[in-house]
């Protein structure tokens, strides 16, 4: 009796002697169930305990709801647990549950209508970033076919159909006529972008089919310059001119083609080295022959009397001529040397000429005479402007007689 006397002081419920456990709720007492293998205690913690298990599923969907959770899922989850609660064979203060559950079903509209904002702006920002991958892509296939580099661009629309995938697999689902409406104009842009790829390495290949006709031709006049040897080497240089202007043919197909071209080319060089080689052996004694007689020429570049200047080079350039040819390579170097005596002859004949040319020195004794004269009035203006005071023009008079008196230096008057 004083057990059963414990347990019916428990504040939710109690249990009588027959042990029927009863729960009390506003409306009064309600019968639970019965645990008849146990005491009062154990009875009452049983039910007790199927309470707690109720709360739990309470307070765990009032965390759910503050994380954010799907408000549907909330909804959904408040219909089951009230309908649980109601009437729920369990021990404890179910007016609270209840309680509870009406201010989680009441704040399932706040953020049903705070989710739907979230979720309308997440899919408004998700329209936008596909949107985006769309633009780019038409940007692509825009573009000039001819001045596409398509290595790059192909890489880039892989990069953006990647892009697109993703964004598929990631971000909110897309209301469906939007979805459709970009996926089409992002279809419509990648076909383009293919049809011009194709096109334009069509077009290329056969620019290259052409190329390497025209390459092939000029390959075979090539090789049959050989038999000419180094004679071949000017029609060679031409047939390499019309090379240059031929195009391209494709990397690998050029870099055959030019190995062909060159080894063609180098038989007719080769063959022009052996003749060098045996010109260069036959001309080193009229090196040496040229060498000692430009010892004998660089002293004229010392002397400053014209005719024999002019007679001592003469007689060297007749003996240069005589002694012929010197090798190829020595040529520009002894020819300069050369040259630089031609010069100072050539120097001393026209200071000679400038000198003494009659009619030069007519004019320069016309030009000295009408100076003379013109320097005489102007000393006899500075005179006068002196006397009288007349300073800014004594002034004048100077400056014009300073500029007379240096051109009648000039001409030597």
């Amino acid at each position: 009796m004083r057990l059963l006397a414990q347990a019916d002081q428990q504040p939710w419920g109690r249990v009588d002697e027959t042990g029927t456990v009863f729960v009390r709720e506003e409306s009064g007492e309600r019968a639970v169930g019965q645990y008849p293998d146990g005491t009062p205690e154990e009875a009452l913690a049983y039910f007790e305990r199927k309470f707690v298990d109720l709360a739990g599923q309470v307070t765990l969907l009032e965390q759910r709801a503050k994380r954010g959770a799907p408000a549907s899922d909330i909804a959904k989850a408040v219909a089951s647990i009230s309908a649980n609660v109601e009437g729920a064979n369990a021990v404890g203060d179910l007016a609270a549950l209840k309680a509870r559950l009406e201010k989680l079903g009441g704040a399932v509209s706040e953020l049903t209508e705070q989710q739907s904002a979230e979720t309308k702006a997440a899919i408004d920002a998700a329209v936008a970033e596909r949107t985006q991958i769309v633009e780019e892509a038409e940007k692509l296939a825009a573009g000039d076919p001819a001045k596409t580099q398509w290595k790059q661009a192909t890489a880039t629309l892989d990069s953006l159909f990647a892009r697109w995938q993703a964004h598929q697999h990631d971000a909110p689902r897309l209301p469906k006529a939007e979805a459709n409406e970009l996926w089409k104009r992002f279809r419509a842009a990648r076909t383009t972008i293919e049809q011009h790829r194709k096109a334009f390495f069509a077009e290329l290949d056969s620019a290259h089919k052409d190329v390497r006709s025209r390459k092939q031709a000029l390959i075979d006049q090539a090789e049959a310059l050989a038999g000419k040897g180094a004679d071949g080497i000017p029609a060679y240089r031409k047939l390499l001119d019309e090379w240059k202007l031929a195009g391209r043919a494709g990397k690998k197909q050029d870099d055959a083609l030019w190995a062909r071209f060159k080894a063609a080319g180098d038989v007719l060089y080769s063959a022009k080295s052996e003749v060098d080689a045996v010109e260069n052996e036959e001309f080193s004694e009229n090196l040496a022959a040229k060498q000692a007689l430009l010892e004998e020429a660089e002293p004229i570049l010392s002397e400053k009397d014209r005719v024999k200047a002019r007679a001592a080079l003469t007689g060297i350039q007749r003996r240069w001529d005589e002694i012929g040819r010197v090798p190829r390579e020595q040529v520009k170097s002894i020819e300069d040397r050369l040259r630089k005596v031609e010069n100072h002859v050539r120097v001393l004949d026209e200071d000679h000429w400038k000198r003494d040319n009659p009619e030069t020195k007519a004019r320069a004794e016309g030009l000295a005479g009408q100076l003379e004269d013109a320097i005489a009035k102007l000393e006899a203006t500075i005179a006068a402007a002196t006397a009288s005071g007349d300073a800014k023009a004594a002034a004048a008079a100077s400056e014009e007689l300073e500029t007379k008196r240096t051109w009648l230096k000039a001409i030597g008057g």
